[in-house]
């Protein structure tokens, strides 16, 4: 399935936080230097809910954890406040890199599952439908709860009625 957020060229023609990213992930090649490890750019920037302290979420997915960790760290490890870590999420091995490039926070996610098939990809998805069919109001009242300290995906969750995980009942969820 292709969609628009295979690549980040949509950004380009987007609002100015949006352009920004473009130009900074561009000009590192950020994406680029990825590319074996299938990058994709999620969270609230590509589907334009982010606030002030959003950070560029970059998924990827690894065969080799150690392959990965060293490429990344060889990467990255001289931009401000880099650190990796790894860690369990939902019985899955993760590699979460973080550090700032030109005053953006980075962070890069990588699980030995294939990008597409993240929860992270899946949830992006589903609220960029869910977004245009709600329309600006819906949009603006997600910005205002993220401004209040929710998570996405609980602040969609409190919107749509979703009531056990919100992480969970999202994937599962149909618009009407």
């Amino acid at each position: 399935m292709h969609s628009k957020f295979d690549t980040i060229d949509y950004l380009k023609t987007g609002n100015e936080l949006q352009k920004r990213a473009y130009e900074v992930l561009t000009n590192h090649c950020t994406l680029e230097k990825l590319k074996d490890f299938n990058p994709i750019l999620c969270g609230t920037i590509p589907i334009d809910i982010a606030i002030e302290n959003s950070d560029l979420d970059i998924i990827c997915s690894h065969n080799d954890k150690a392959i990965f960790r060293n490429t990344i760290t060889t990467l990255f490890q001289n931009e401000q406040n880099f650190y990796i870590i790894e860690k369990l999420i939902r019985d899955t091995e993760s590699i979460v890199a973080s550090f700032l490039l030109d005053g953006f926070a980075i962070e890069i996610f990588s699980q030995p599952i294939p990008t597409k098939e993240q929860h992270a990809y899946k949830h992006m998805i589903i609220e960029h439908e869910i977004l245009m069919s709600k329309g600006e109001e819906f949009r603006q009242q997600i910005i205002d709860l993220k401004h209040q300290g929710y998570k996405t995906e609980p602040a969609f969750a409190k919107l749509l009625n979703l009531t056990k995980d919100p992480y969970l009942d999202l994937l599962n969820y149909t618009i009407h």
